[in-house]
């Protein structure tokens, strides 16, 4: 065998050399992975996204400032999913903006012990992220939209630095028993009232008190009387301009062969970060998205039954084709079986029940549908049999998953965040009319302007 003039450590070499070629681009693509396998680090804590928070530049000129307002809710959601805490905080936003005060943004907190981790399923969590890792534009401090005068947001470091004093008002000094509890009193009634309060305190520092309970409580989200608030929050820019954090951009555009077929990575993707240019605001062409809610959901989805309860508000705006009919011949723990199997079907289905869904949904878009990004939490064998069951069903392009998504040790405790934004954009949505991320993710997308029959419902 001719050795073209190479000696046996000059071939092994040149074997070496090729072989890196091929293998390093994989490694430093998938360095997160490489990483995450050969070693046990602890969950990241953000520090860089807190720096910058605390130093945004419109912050010298607040400073000798005397005429910004602030509004600061102290009593914000914790310790519970994103999309609980990411109601809360649109609310809150919307009433720091309507007041036209600055809103006062604080992290993403499960645990406000003063910790840094917590055990969560035997997995340790960060016990508080900063905003910033989530969001971006209007509210954690970006610029409002050109006319709008309403201070930009501040974070709430710097809040205690330019208000030692604020005016603290307890939630129980403006809402009431009957505001609370009974279900003919409009949301927007609860605002409007939330209005007069703040806008009657001269003091530019406010802080709802954090002893108190949400202005808006969590079973206010699950009935038709939130809606009310629409009128409100439709023009607002808390839901209009409404931003993802700079780390779920590189999230998506690390990913975005998954939500855009044509996007083809390459092994050189790894070493620089995308210059596709793509506008955020428009819809991914062909893509339908499904929420799909496994793991415990499904005692959850029993609870529900059990109890007679009704889709999220903003799942159920009137111009929706996709409705639920809640059941009235149950709740307060007890419900009929063929209740029952209607509530597993809608908020846990089977993959056949899935798979028909899809295909009723496919036919009945007015925009072609050619392939499937599914957001779930279920595990690899349920999802790959999911995808095998959806790929016979139809000639889709493509069949992808959450746990496809390859993502950085940051992007890990923030991908629910990824899903939303691509739910956003999506051509089509097919959610879970309990989930309060996909409340959130529609929310935003009447929002946009998007038509309401693309949103759909299990």
């Amino acid at each position: 065998m001719p050795s073209y003039g190479l000696t046996k450590r000059g071939v092994r070499f040149l074997f070496l050399a090729i072989l890196l070629c091929f293998v390093l681009p994989g490694i430093i693509y998938h360095r997160e992975t490489v990483r995450n396998y050969f070693t046990d680090h602890l969950p990241p804590l953000y520090e860089d996204y807190r720096e910058r928070e605390q130093n945004l530049q419109h912050y010298k000129e607040y400073e000798t400032r005397k005429d910004v307002k602030y509004l600061w809710s102290a009593n914000h959601a914790h310790s519970s999913g994103w999309g609980n805490v990411m109601q809360d905080y649109v609310m809150n936003g919307l009433l720091a903006h309507t007041t036209g005060r600055s809103f006062v943004f604080d992290d993403y907190t499960w645990n406000p012990d003063g910790s840094l981790f917590t055990d969560y399923n035997g997995h340790l969590i960060p016990s508080r992220i900063p905003l910033t890792a989530l969001l971006g534009g209007v509210m954690v401090g970006g610029e409002m939209p050109p006319g709008d005068t309403t201070p930009r947001a501040v974070s709430k470091s710097f809040f205690n630095k330019v208000c030692p004093h604020p005016t603290v008002v307890h939630v129980t000094d403006v809402n009431d028993d009957r505001m609370r509890f009974d279900e003919s009193v409009p949301a927007a009634y609860v605002f409007e009232k939330w209005l007069e309060k703040i806008n009657s305190i001269e003091d530019p520092c406010v802080e709802i008190s954090a002893k108190s309970e949400a202005i808006f409580e969590y079973w206010i989200f699950g009935h038709k009387r939130m809606l009310s608030i629409w009128k409100y929050l439709e023009h607002s820019p808390v839901s209009t301009h409404w931003g993802w954090s700079p780390l779920i951009h590189d999230a998506y555009r690390r990913n975005r062969h998954i939500f855009v077929p044509s996007a083809k990575p390459t092994l050189f993707d790894g070493l620089t970060r995308s210059t596709v240019a793509e506008n955020y605001t428009n819809p991914i062409p062909g893509l339908l998205a499904l929420h799909v809610r496994r793991g415990d959901f499904q005692n959850h989805c029993v609870h529900l039954g059990k109890w007679s309860s009704n889709w999220n508000a903003f799942n159920m705006f009137p111009e929706f084709s996709d409705k639920f009919q809640r059941p009235t011949d149950g709740g307060w723990g007890e419900t009929s079986e063929k209740n029952m199997q209607m509530y597993l079907q809608r908020c846990f289905p089977t993959i056949d029940q899935i798979v028909q869904k899809v295909m009723q949904v496919r036919v009945e878009s007015e925009q072609p549908l050619t392939h499937i990004y599914i957001m779930t939490n279920g595990v690899v064998d349920w999802v790959e049999e999911l995808k095998e069951a959806l790929g016979n069903s139809g000639n889709w392009d493509q069949i992808k998953s959450s746990r496809d998504l390859d993502i950085t040790w940051e992007q890990k405790f923030v991908v629910q965040a990824l899903d939303m934004f691509v739910a956003q954009r999506a051509e089509t949505l097919i959610g879970n009319g309990w989930s309060s991320l996909t409340s959130n993710v529609v929310m935003l997308r009447m929002a946009r302007g998007l038509p309401p029959d693309s949103n759909r419902f299990w």
